[in-house]
């Protein structure tokens, strides 16, 4: 499900967390994390913090660290957005049963 831009931080597992779990050391990151496994909009989430280069905290599951090594990986991509949302919708297809 796509939420729109403004509202998807309406849906976010992470609302009633304090913010200060989300922008969290190394050693309590993968505690920040676990907030984000079963978030509905954490491809939203991720997209913002890709897309608008924010450096710090946890946005969509992954750290700054793994943040910045996806932008070294993926200079060229102008829409992160678009690319998981249309991977989202790509996922959420009912596959084709194969043929015998």
């Amino acid at each position: 499900m796509t939420y729109a831009r403004t509202s998807w931080r309406e849906n976010a597992a992470c609302r009633s967390t304090d913010a200060e779990e989300l922008f969290a050391d190394s050693a309590t990151q993968n505690r920040a994390k676990a907030v984000c496994v079963g978030c509905p909009v954490r491809a939203e989430c991720l997209a913002e913090a890709l897309d608008n280069r924010v450096e710090f905290g946890l946005w969509g599951g992954m750290t700054e660290r793994e943040r910045r090594a996806l932008l070294r990986r993926r200079p060229d991509v102008e829409s992160w957005r678009q690319i998981l949302e249309t991977a989202h919708s790509k996922h959420d297809q009912p596959r084709r049963p194969r043929a015998c």
